[in-house]
Parts: structure tokens; sequence; C-alpha cells
């Protein structure tokens, strides 16, 4: 079966040196001038990441605020009781309830972008980590998304901040804004994101940890950067 290239992709390659890595900012920059598509794609960074995934000790989890955001406008659930639901509700959140929204979870409803759960509401909630763990929607205190600070937490999802952790393959992909950024806010993100990263080597990796970084829009071309 032969795959037909779109002039869209071809376009793109025109300005690109398949084999050379490039610096970040150029990385961007090629990301850039490359033809459009009709809506605004993600801008996103996919790690190869040298780790042993049969080690426990070896499978990377951290969360980034992003300084200028996703570009995404996070859809949030509670999961609190008592005082904190009024808290959830004037801090924005966009569902919030106790067993009626676990309830409603359990029965399908998936509306939400993430979900924050306030630590006595987890021995209940776990009972749906079938549903929402592979969804990566499960609540997590390293994820910072179990709290007692339902403010803080909000605050902090609604600003920008993203989970990152490493796939069955030992890589990590992330969106780090929007097509329509400028390029400085696109380099601010994702040099944040690729610090963050570098600082989550665990211990136990020897030699070089981050293999390969590929910058790219979601339906175009990927540019290897320069580390």
């Amino acid at each position: 079966m032969v795959t037909k290239t779109s002039k869209r992709v071809k376009e793109a390659y025109k300005n690109l040196d398949v084999v050379k890595a490039y610096p970040l900012k150029d990385a961007i920059t090629v990301v850039q001038r490359a033809p459009k598509v009709k809506f605004d794609e993600t801008v996103e960074l996919h790690f190869n990441l040298n780790l042993n995934l049969k080690a426990s000790d070896q499978n990377i989890r951290g969360t980034i605020v992003l300084p200028h955001g996703t570009g995404k406008s996070l859809k949030v659930a509670v999961v609190c009781q008592g005082e904190n639901v009024n808290k959830a509700k004037d801090a924005g959140a966009d569902f919030v309830g106790s067993q009626d929204l676990i309830e409603k979870i359990d029965k399908g409803f998936l509306g939400f972008d993430c979900l924050i759960a306030t630590p006595d509401m987890m021995r209940d909630l776990s009972k749906l980590g079938k549903v929402l763990g592979p969804r990566g929607l499960m609540p997590s205190p390293k994820a910072g998304t179990v709290t007692a600070d339902i403010e803080r937490a909000l605050r902090e999802v609604k600003a920008g901040r993203v989970e990152f952790k490493n796939d069955k393959q030992g890589g990590i992909h992330l969106g780090v804004g929007k097509r329509s950024f400028s390029e400085d806010k696109l380099y601010v993100n994702a040099k944040n994101l690729i610090e963050a990263v570098e600082h989550a080597k665990p211990a136990s990796v020897k030699g070089v940890f981050i293999k390969s970084v590929y910058l790219s829009t979601t339906m175009g071309v990927g540019v290897k950067v320069a580390l």
C-alpha cells in the first residue's frame, strides 16, 4: 500500500533538515513556518527517555505550571464535602460534589479535563480507579490533585499546571501551547518543560537520560531539538 504525502506535509519538509537537531528557538520557528491547517493546533514536545521500566524507581511523574498556560480552557471537577464545596465553586470549579458526583462519574460522566479531590474523599473515589486511571484522570498527591487546599489547586490548574509522566515505551508527550502563541511564549513554556523533565531524572539512571526530544504540532512534522 502506497501512502500519499499531502502538499502541506511536502511544503513543511522543504524548510526542514530531518537529520539536523535544531536549537529550541529554531525548532519553534521551523514549526511555526510550516503550512497551517484549519484549526489552532497544539504544539507538542515528545521525549524519548533512557528508562528501565521494569525498575519501580524509574517511572517519571511530576507537574509543572506552564508560564503562559496551555491555550486550552480546562473543565475541572472537584470531589469534596462540607465547606470545601463553596470554596471550590468560588474558586471556579466547573463541577463540584461529593457522593453525588462520584455516582455520576460511575455512571459514565467524564465531561472534565482534570479531577481534584480532598484526602477525605479518596477512599470512596478509589473505587473508580478502573474508569479514571486509564484516562489519566485519577487524582494523585504527586500530581497535586489530592489536596486539602482546593483553592490553590484550582488556581494552578486553570493557570496552566500540567502533569507529565512516562508511557509504557518510556516516552513523555505533552502540549506546551497553541500554534497561535507567539514564538517567545512557546519557547518559555517548552524550555520550562524540558528543564522539569531533566530535573526528574531518577538517581538510578546512568548515562544520558533524555535520548531525544522532538517538537511538532498536532498535524505537523517532527523537528528534532538539540538539548
